[in-house]
């Protein structure tokens, strides 16, 4: 755990302090003590979120390259190959030209002790026009979220279904925008901040 999570951390167990205190305070009806602890606690979480905007806006988009692993605390992530798949028709139905992308994505768990895993992995795509596409739910194997044994790894391969006019694919790994890491500064998934991508070249 780095400094940024620890600080977030200890904000939000300095908070729940503040909360406990607060409710004491309503009990005995001290009614400016609770008025100044709300004022504090509201204070420093604007500053702390005005820092993490802050910081979002100033930092430069970090680009991996294939082959390089991204890497979420043990566990990390490397795209090593894109192909491209014949989209299924049915016998009544047509092509619609678009496209099947499978990234072969090799999942390495660098804990020495257990297995792990990022429970809330996932990926999608990006285009050069700022389309965004999920992953086709099925087609994938293993997952991202596959507990992987320490010191091994495991390749998943997602498939997206991207339009024929899709440009400049590039992946991008989340954990989504409803975890932890969205309030901690610096983060690629925190508030404002430019995605880590991995070009796919295509």
């Amino acid at each position: 755990m780095g400094f940024a999570e620890l600080l977030l951390l200890a904000l939000v167990a300095w908070t729940a302090l503040g909360v406990v205190g607060i409710g004491i305070s309503g009990i005995r009806g001290e009614r400016d003590r609770v008025m100044r602890h709300l004022g504090w606690i509201g204070g420093v979480w604007v500053a702390y979120l005005a820092i993490l905007v802050g910081v979002s806006l100033r930092s430069p988009q970090r680009v991996v390259a294939m082959g390089q692993d991204r890497c979420l605390g043990e566990m990390c992530f490397a795209v090593m190959q894109v192909d491209e798949l014949r989209p299924y028709t049915g016998p009544n139905q047509e092509a619609d030209g678009s496209r099947l992308l499978r990234v072969s994505v090799r999942v390495s768990n660098k804990a020495r002790g257990k297995a792990e895993s990022e429970a809330l992995m996932q990926a999608y795509l990006v285009d050069e026009q700022g389309r965004t596409w999920e992953e086709v739910r099925g087609l994938s194997g293993n997952r991202l979220t596959t507990r992987v044994a320490a010191g091994e790894s495991i390749v998943s391969e997602p498939v997206f279904k991207v339009p024929a006019d899709a440009s400049g694919l590039e992946l991008v790994f989340t954990e989504g925008r409803w975890q932890p890491g969205v309030l901690v500064i610096g983060d690629s998934d925190s508030w404002f901040h430019r995605r880590t991508v991995v070009p796919l070249g295509r």
